[in-house]
């Protein structure tokens, strides 16, 4: 493993893709809202509440309210994450979408499984304690 590899890689793929968007719709400028950021894991209650903050992310695009724990309706946030292609919580709930870009082994071994991972992310939308990983938002 290269040294600061990740972030070079993240870096150049970043660029690509905004010359090739950029070039496809005849446009100029950034198309993403910031730099490329990451950070160190070292809890371990970190780790096994971080598939829950990557997967409810898309929630963003229609249920925003979910982060300050004002979900509406709980029935069709889980139906639109169960139906959202572009992330790989259908993977690790067993819904074959890109299972070969990811390698979800070591979390559906601690989790029990697809069908407990998918029974705890509900669970844990249900319920949405984001201050168990405040300190990991990004935002």
């Amino acid at each position: 493993m290269k040294e600061g590899g990740i972030i070079k890689f993240m870096q150049k793929l970043g660029a690509g893709y905004v010359r090739y968007y950029n070039k496809k719709y005849n446009r100029k400028g950034t198309i993403f809202e910031g730099r490329y950021r990451s950070i160190l894991i070292s809890k371990s209650n970190h780790f096994l509440n971080l598939p829950y903050y990557v997967h409810l992310n898309p929630l963003d695009i229609k249920f925003p309210e979910w982060r300050e724990r004002k979900l509406k309706n709980y029935n069709n946030a889980i139906e639109y994450l169960n139906n959202y292609r572009w992330s790989s919580h259908l993977d690790y709930c067993g819904k074959k979408n890109f299972p070969s870009v990811t390698d979800r082994k070591l979390l559906l071994d601690i989790f029990g499984g697809e069908e407990k991972y998918e029974q705890s992310i509900n669970k844990w939308l249900k319920e949405m304690e984001v201050g168990d990983i405040r300190e990991l938002i990004l935002e």
